[in-house]
């Protein structure tokens, strides 16, 4: 009788992965990745620019002054990923032509998360010598060089020969990155268990391209080098032994009697598995010390599986390469930053201080809060620093952040930099700019509040919050805390709030005034004051006190009243619930227009949509109004607005929706004849400068809007809805616009980032308006 396979749930589950990841591949284009023009290139006049004649400008430029390339052309954000193919994660020496589809993946990781640009290239050579020529003579094209997947020990020889003879950073991932991103996880490790690194006993098992950078990086960071045994596949690296041995094993060579991995394990702190599946057991993890540090990351399984280890020893702290157990010991954690930080001084090299930076980085890193946002990626799993969170999670934007600068002063100290960074706020700003448009947007919104606050010798804005207890609003508020962008004043009862607070770990809020309405000592003013002003809509003094012990009531009479610059509620009520008292108590400026607008990012434009949350079919009065509130809000932002409202049709003298809309860009110019206002207009040709200048020579919108007016709510609701969902945006809001203070609603579906958004544009909008008051009422205006 013939064997048979058996199908199991593991066969099964890698079969499916298999096939899902050939789909992947092979569907639409071929490949994963691509070139993309980052010039027009639509034009004749685009053409001359681009190639003959007008390349030969800077050409000339850069032959006159080398320095001048990185002005030019893309060399300063252009990595070679560069294999062999020798040695490919769990596969082996597959070669070069079965590795390209490694090294796109690579590439890939570069671009994702830290914005840099990447060929990879596929060297048909098992000659040491000959793949060192070749790399070598790629030193003009590119700004650094990322080796990969290549066998030991040649990979020693090749990155020590380049990094000797090239003036661009060379760096062997496979070797540093994963010692890198493990020495976080081991100084973290260490911390958690009170263990100091030169009191620990280490065990390397493996003693390849990782294991020899793994072991280099645990000395630099103060593991002692006598306490640390290194074992290969013929047992422990001891002085004397002459069989299998290069010369960088016998830098890790040590006098000790014991000769296999069992027998070095004994007592040890730390295991670092970079061998094979299987080299561990649960009997060998019981020999060693008290609160055993197991980082067991073969790939794609590791040494000992991390439920066996937990069995044998319930007190370790484990790690793996695995994406699907905790603390995973990821690559992506290392070389995009690092190389982000190396590019942007033009280093010479990635040297030791350089990785030490990094590694220390992670580790701090680690210990802070996790934003909701990198929860929400990995399922809605909260993560906080501890056994099971060693290291930070792969996509936590927040890496290339706190990384990249540590690296790049790290250049600058020691020397290899040829660029030097002195404003390192602005350097920030641009790695935020890599990670989409809404982190510029907001950025720059930040900086105007900081502006503001200059000015006003300090005084931040009041922003008051409703929801004090909520969960996400004080994780929100750390943060606003923390860049001073507002000074917060919460509502509720303040032992829950301050409970909260405790059990959220948010020491940054323990001076946050918290209000209990009913005892605050303007509770009853407050209530007469809404008596005042609603007693012939039907309030009584008494319905007016127990409204005022709504918070959001007594939050909008705050700021009514001067208590408050402004107001931020609605993350868990419906919309309705938490604009009717604003609109009731604030009340709407003089002809305003309660609307809601979006802010639309694309990587170079910002865009205001409205109405989208209000007013079902507004008239065109109505639309003329919140065209010019719109307005000026992209003031606030140094921006000349251009106002476009849209309709199905151009320029006609059709009835209906486009007389409307005729009529509303009408009213804009005669009450500001300064501001561009086109309608009815086609929501292409709106955005579209090509399009104008084509059809519509006559029109004002020469550089396309950046208003666009819907003619109802449904045009407008829909249309930013399916932008966030579908376009390649990014999308904020809504905002409330044309009450008398700044006050705006969250949406319950709101994230802390937006959350944090919201109170960002909320204290930049309360600081302009509280001037605008100022300056009416010193020249005798009312508000």
């Amino acid at each position: 009788m013939k064997n048979q396979s058996v199908s199991t749930p593991q066969n099964s589950i890698e079969k499916t992965l298999e096939r899902e990841a050939l789909e992947y591949h092979s569907k639409g284009k071929p490949g994963k990745i691509e070139v993309v023009s980052s010039k027009p290139c639509s034009t004749e006049k685009d053409l001359s620019l681009a190639y003959s004649p007008g390349v030969a400008a800077p050409c000339k430029m850069i032959a006159k002054d080398p320095s001048k390339v990185y002005d030019y052309t893309s060399k300063g954000n252009l990595v070679a990923v560069i294999s062999n193919g020798t040695a490919v994660l769990g596969l082996g020496n597959i070669g070069p032509l079965a590795s390209k589809p490694v090294m796109e993946g690579k590439g890939i990781l570069f671009k994702q998360f830290a914005g840099i640009d990447v060929f990879d290239i596929e060297i048909k050579s098992d000659s040491s010598a000959q793949f060192i020529q070749a790399v070598k003579a790629l030193e003009p094209t590119f700004g650094g060089i990322n080796l990969e997947d290549i066998k030991a020990p040649e990979c020693f020889e090749i990155e020590e020969t380049l990094k000797r003879e090239m003036k661009i950073p060379v760096f062997h991932d496979d070797q540093h990155g994963t010692a890198i991103v493990s020495g976080a996880a081991l100084l973290n490790a260490c911390q958690i268990i009170n263990k100091k690194l030169e009191d620990i006993r280490v065990v390397v098992n493996g003693a390849g391209a990782s294991a020899v950078a793994c072991s280099n990086i645990f000395i630099s960071l103060g593991v002692r080098r006598e306490n640390l045994i290194m074992c290969d596949s013929q047992g422990v690296i001891y002085k004397g032994r002459t069989e299998g041995m290069n010369k960088y094993k016998e830098s890790f060579a040590v006098e000790t009697d014991r000769r296999s991995l069992h027998q070095a394990l004994d007592g040890a702190d730390v295991i670092v598995g970079l061998s094979v599946a299987g080299a561990l057991t649960g009997e060998m993890l019981k020999k060693m010390a008290k609160d055993p540090i197991i980082f067991a990351m073969a790939n794609p399984d590791p040494e000992i599986d991390p439920v066996t280890a937990r069995a044998a020893r319930p007190d370790a702290i484990i790690a793996t390469g695995r994406s699907d157990y905790p603390n995973q010991v990821n690559n992506v954690l290392g070389f995009p930053s690092i190389f982000r930080g190396a590019l942007d001084t033009r280093s010479t090299q990635i040297n030791e201080a350089m990785k030490l930076a990094a590694v220390k980085s992670l580790a701090k890193l680690a210990r802070e809060d996790v934003p909701e946002k990198v929860s929400a990626t990995y399922g809605g799993k909260s993560f906080k620093f501890g056994r099971e969170y060693l290291i930070p999670k792969p996509f936590d934007n927040r890496v290339l952040l706190w990384v990249a600068p540590a690296v790049a002063k790290a250049a600058i100290d020691s020397g290899v930099a040829t660029k030097t960074i002195t404003d390192w706020d602005a350097y920030r700003d641009t790695l935020e700019a890599f990670q989409g448009p809404s982190k510029v947007f907001i950025r720059t919104a930040i900086h105007k509040v900081h502006q503001n606050t200059a000015a006003n010798k300090g005084e931040l804005p009041k922003i008051v919050f409703p929801e004090g207890s909520s969960t996400k609003i004080l994780k929100a508020l750390r943060t606003l805390v923390e860049e001073r962008i507002c000074q917060p004043i919460l509502l509720g009862y303040p032992d829950r709030v301050k409970e909260k607070i405790k059990h959220l770990d948010l020491q940054t809020l323990e001076d946050v005034p918290i209000i209990q309405p009913s005892l605050h000592p303007k509770f009853h003013t407050y209530a007469q004051e809404l008596y005042k002003r609603r007693q012939r809509k039907g309030v009584s003094l008494r319905e007016a006190e127990r409204l005022m012990t709504d918070p959001n009531y007594f939050a909008s009479m705050m700021v009514m009243m001067d208590d408050a610059d402004g107001m931020v509620t609605g993350s868990s009520q419906n919309y309705p619930d938490a604009v009717r008292p604003i609109l009731q108590v604030i009340g709407m400026h003089t002809d305003g227009v309660p609307a809601g607008v979006n802010f639309v990012l694309t990587e170079d434009r910002v865009y205001l949509l409205s109405d989208t949350t209000v007013n079902i079919n507004p008239t065109a009065e109505q639309l003329a109004q919140i065209a010019l509130q719109a307005s000026r809000i992209t003031e606030y932002f140094g921006e000349k607005p251009k106002i476009a409202m849209l309709s199905y049709s151009n320029f006609t003298s059709s009835e209906g929706t486009p007389a409307k809309m005729r009529r509303a860009a009408e009213l804009v110019r005669d009450k500001n004849p300064n501001i561009v206002a086109e309608g009815d207009i086609q929501a292409d040709a709106a955005v579209s400068a090509s399009i104008i200048e084509r059809i519509f020579p006559f029109s004002h919108l020469k550089d396309g809007a950046n208003i666009l007016i819907f003619p109802n709510l449904e045009s407008a609701n829909i249309s930013y809805k399916i932008l966030q969902q579908l376009g390649k945006v990014e999308v904020i809001g809504p905002f409330l616009m044309g009450v008398k203070h700044s006050a705006n609603v969250l949406q319950r579906t709101t994230t802390v980032e937006g959350i944090i958004h919201s109170v960002v544009l909320t204290s930049l909008e309360a600081q302009y308006m509280k001037d605008y008051r100022r300056k009416r009422k010193q020249v005798g205006l009312n508000n």
